[in-house]
């Protein structure tokens, strides 16, 4: 039987509507946004990881050309600084303790790329040369840098008022189960893993134009963001202390995110009080050095983890030991990260005790928050190596102990040790299709062929899942204009994955309307009156069904409007490319004249809105084959399986996209990506001449499948997909490449697996 593929709605391979423009270079960028009159900035930055300083002379800088003001932290002192929202509770039950960035800094410095001061000039070139006028003198301090340094004694403190780097403790699980769990063990393992601290480097860079717009009364930010709501309702609450009404928050098309400019920066700030003070509009651009420094970073942990083993070989307690970076500040999340990870550390086992402890410390580095997956990657990548070597250990089978392990579909819905409630999925079932088309059983006629040539071949799995789609909600807003198109607009915020795409796929099949008639709106305070912008794989499986019955709710009254003008019953109307039809007949009327004839704005408007009580749970399974040239460390990815459980799928050529993306960024993170600082706290991997990031020739290609199984917590059965390749893709490449290296007598590898460390373990383990 030929299955037809939808032209509209859920399951459509709708090719991406925003790419004619964005191909033809008519995207709007924030840079690409110019104003009259414009202004621009530069921010002076500290050279130094820790020092105190003074301002000895502004008077240079503010006579150089073209320079209409410097601001420096007593200029701005007014304004609250750059809060930290995301707060787990303590160990011990107190809530944490923020260390929060201030807009400009006073007396003290903390990392390098720390704002120091802000200079505004006619011309972007101007303001740089200004801001090397300004003279700072620093007292440099000794600085940590290091997680393994921070936690030794006698460390420099980030805080010294603090009294210790250590920013709090978080403790999840039950320690007294776990203890005897593993008193009672036949067996134990045990893992210690390096998290790789990771550079986002999206393509574009920050930029914002600050304004104050008097005949409005208000300020006006513009900037690429993951959703305005969130940088309105702070800056207006928590910087300047006004209300939400005076800031408007506006964003165009967006350069991508993952997670990394869903944050309130200083910069954000510094334009608007520049704006304002100058009563023109103030544009800062930041350029590839300062992105390294002053933009979060991600992941950068050190785990311990250790599985109890019955004679059975099932797992009976899982017992984690996290130390966590923060960087210099409390990011505006960046203490829930390891939370989030915490919370999915028994990845798809049915592992009954667990005892989760995670220390997190302040350094002398930029801040750390969430980067694509936050918090997942890193629970997915602990359990995933260790359950490897278990199997090794054990001498079983590495799929045999997973599925030994795995929750059952009869058990589900499950809820973990944790508290985590998985609805759906059949674990063992995507396992074993990943298999089959990796063509597991033939990999060892596979090895023997790559040793025949001189090569260390490995394959590694890594089953995962993730907690995305939190509970919420996101309105959305359909509307028929005069012009007989229909606008949708909602509260997220497409940075690159088609949202424009995925959302008009619902408003087309409730409206059976051309893409072309259809204009999908995000990015704008005055658009819609709340929203909860994009991060976590939130907004098509809440949006879309806000989008949905928004869409239906909309169809429902032009239907009824359309029975007024054809003297007809409601339930008679058919709504179809663009007309209002009584069905069986040649009675007729268009868009236009429908939105002509509306009696008030009000029926040409419909709200569509889905809340979601609890979190929606992807899963999958990925395999990585590689191939180790011995002489120079080189790993070469030649096979890379992909088999997931997204619930259902909105737009297959969207989905592929993302995963493919996302896996992309997990092959980098293990082995290319490697932010590395010096003992005093400088970046040395502070350009794309020392920081590799993944290239066209470092990808395979991908054979990827999904085996959906619908969710139940969600209206359409959606789970999300935004974030899932970056989580099973590190530890399947890692496992992957540890297979490759143990019949060469290396035990244990970090990530990243650059060619001088897979050298460097090579050549150790055959002195050894």
């Amino acid at each position: 039987m030929t299955v037809m593929t939808p032209k509209f709605g859920l399951g459509a391979s709708v090719l991406r509507l925003e790419d004619d423009r964005l191909i033809r270079g008519a995207g709007r960028y924030t840079d690409d946004e110019s104003r009259p009159g414009m202004l621009h900035a530069a921010v002076v930055r500290s050279p130094h990881a820790s020092a105190r300083f003074t301002i000895a002379d502004i008077e240079a800088a503010k006579a150089a050309p073209g320079v209409r003001l410097v601001l420096t932290h007593a200029d701005v002192a007014e304004l609250g600084d750059i809060p930290c929202l995301g707060k787990p509770s303590m160990a011990d039950g107190a809530e944490f303790a923020s260390r929060n960035a201030p807009v400009l800094c006073k007396d003290v410095v903390r990392h390098v790329g720390d704002a120091v001061a802000f200079v505004v000039a006619d011309t972007a070139m101007q303001a740089k040369d200004a801001a090397e006028l300004v003279e700072v003198d620093y007292e440099p301090l000794d600085a940590v840098a290091d997680l393994k340094a921070v936690m030794g004694e006698g460390a420099p403190l980030v805080w010294p008022e603090a009294g210790s780097n250590v920013a709090g403790r978080i403790h999840v699980g039950d320690k007294a189960a776990t203890q005897s769990a593993f008193e009672n063990a036949a067996r134990t393992v045990k893992i210690e893993l390096v998290q790789n601290r990771l550079v986002c480097n999206y393509m574009e860079v920050r930029s914002a134009i600050g304004e104050f717009v008097e005949d409005e009364d208000r300020f006006q930010l513009t900037s690429g963001s993951q959703g305005v709501h969130s940088l309105r309702n702070t800056l207006a609450n928590v910087v300047f202390k006004v209300d939400p009404s005076k800031i408007r928050v506006v964003t165009r098309d967006v350069g991508g995110g993952f997670g990394t400019k869903a944050f309130l920066y200083r910069e954000y700030a510094l334009v608007l009080f520049a704006g304002k003070t100058l009563g023109r509009p103030v544009k800062w651009t930041a350029d590839r050095s300062e992105h390294f420094v002053t933009d979060t970073h991600g992941r950068d942990n050190i785990v311990t983890g250790e599985m109890a083993i019955d004679e059975n070989g099932r797992f009976t307690g899982l017992r984690i030991d996290i130390a966590a970076n923060l960087g210099a500040y409390s990011s505006q999340y960046g203490p829930m990260i390891p939370w989030f990870g915490m919370s999915m550390a028994t990845g798809l086992y049915d592992i009954p005790a667990i005892d989760v402890g995670c220390a997190v410390y302040y350094t002398n580095t930029v801040p750390v928050d969430a980067y694509r997956g936050a918090g997942r990657p890193e629970a997915a990548y602990l359990i995933e190596r260790l359950v490897d070597k278990c199997a090794v250990e054990l001498g079983v089978g590495r799929d045999e102990i997973r599925r030994n392990n795995f929750i059952k579909p009869e058990q589900l819905p499950y809820k973990t040790a944790f508290g985590r409630l998985y609805d759906t999925g059949d674990f063992a079932g995507h396992m074993a299709e990943g298999m089959r088309r990796a063509d597991w059983a033939g990999f060892e006629a596979r090895r023997e062929t790559a040793k025949a040539e001189g090569k260390l071949r490995g394959i590694g799995m890594a089953t995962y899942v993730e907690a995305c789609a939190f509970p919420g909600s996101e309105p959305a807003y359909a509307e028929l204009t005069s012009d007989g198109r229909v606008t949708l607009k909602i509260g997220t915020q497409t940075n690159g994955q088609g949202h424009e795409t995925a959302y008009a796929q619902f408003v087309a099949e409730a409206l059976k309307l051309d893409y072309d008639r259809i204009d999908v709106r995000q990015g704008d305070t005055d658009d819609t009156p709340t929203g909860g912008g994009t991060g976590g794989s939130r907004s098509i499986p809440l949006g879309a069904v806000s989008v949905r019955r928004a869409s239906q709710a909309l169809a429902e009254k032009l239907k009824k409007l359309a029975s007024d003008e054809l003297e007809a019953a409601a339930a008679d109307i058919e709504i179809e490319g663009g007309f209002a039809r009584v069905a069986g007949t040649d009675r007729a009327i268009d868009f236009f004249a429908l939105a002509a004839a509306a009696k008030s704005a009000e029926d040409l408007k419909a709200m569509g809105e889905f809340k979601q009580d609890e979190c929606t749970y992807p899963n999958g399974t990925h395999i990585c084959e590689v191939e180790v040239d011995e002489e120079t460390g080189v790993v070469e990815i030649v096979a890379y399986t992909i088999v997931d459980d997204f619930g259902v799928t909105v737009n297959p050529a969207l989905l592929a996209g993302q995963i493919h993306g996302g896996v992309a960024q997990g092959l980098g993170q293990a082995l290319l990506e490697d932010t590395v600082y010096s003992v005093d706290g400088q970046l040395v991997s502070a350009s794309f001449m020392d920081y590799a990031m993944p290239r066209a020739w470092d990808l395979p290609m991908f054979d990827f499948k999904t085996r959906n199984v619908p969710s139940t917590t969600n209206a359409l059965g959606i789970k999300g997909a935004g974030e899932a390749g970056t989580i099973g893709a590190a530890p399947a490449v890692m496992n992957a490449v540890a297979d490759a290296l143990r019949p060469a007598g290396v035990g244990h590898i970090d990530m990243p697996a650059t060619p001088s460390r897979v050298w460097d373990a090579l050549q150790a383990a055959g002195r050894a």
